[in-house]
């Protein structure tokens, strides 16, 4: 019984950096052009909040970081990969302690994630170029990270009810 049960969790994980992925690369053919560089609208991180409420989070970690290391070396370089990883760190960080809350929607835990992402990013920015000016784009990247944040929390929201919906019925 074990067995079958591992081999339902490696399907489920599959399936699910698969989903990640192609929706990190839908994300590359849609053009955001807001005049300020980095934005987007994270897609993937779709994948992100449903797994927090559905696989848990050590799951969910593992299918980001998988995610992350694919998509940055299937379309980006080191640099990317390294944004991306800071962004999730205190992305991740951050909506696992405000879902910890219970006090947080599915909306609510992807907008403290977006915001959480671009300051990640923002923070590694500024020690790669070695230079502050960066921060200028922090309100610009807040509102986009919030916008985003909730976005994909309102679609998170309404999967995370199908979900549960389904396995009720099973």
């Amino acid at each position: 019984m074990r067995q079958r049960n591992t081999a339902k969790s490696v399907a489920l994980y599959g399936m699910l950096i698969a989903l990640a992925f192609i929706l990190s690369f839908v994300e590359t053919l849609i053009p955001i052009h807001l005049g300020v560089p980095g934005v987007k609208l994270g897609l993937a991180n779709l994948v992100t909040v449903v797994g927090l409420y559905t696989v848990g989070t050590v799951g969910t970690a593992a299918v980001s970081l998988a995610r992350i290391v694919l998509v940055g070396f299937t379309f980006g370089n080191m640099f990317a990969i390294l944004y991306s990883l800071a962004g999730w760190a205190l992305s991740m960080l951050l909506m696992v302690l405000m879902k910890k809350t219970g006090k947080f929607s599915q909306i609510g835990v992807s907008i403290v994630g977006g915001v959480g992402h671009n300051i990640g990013q923002i923070c590694i920015a500024s020690l790669v170029v070695q230079n502050t000016g960066v921060f200028y784009y922090l309100p610009f990247l807040l509102a986009a990270g919030t916008v985003a944040g909730l976005l994909i929390g309102l679609a998170g929201g309404m999967i995370v009810e199908r979900i549960e919906g389904f396995v009720k019925r099973l």
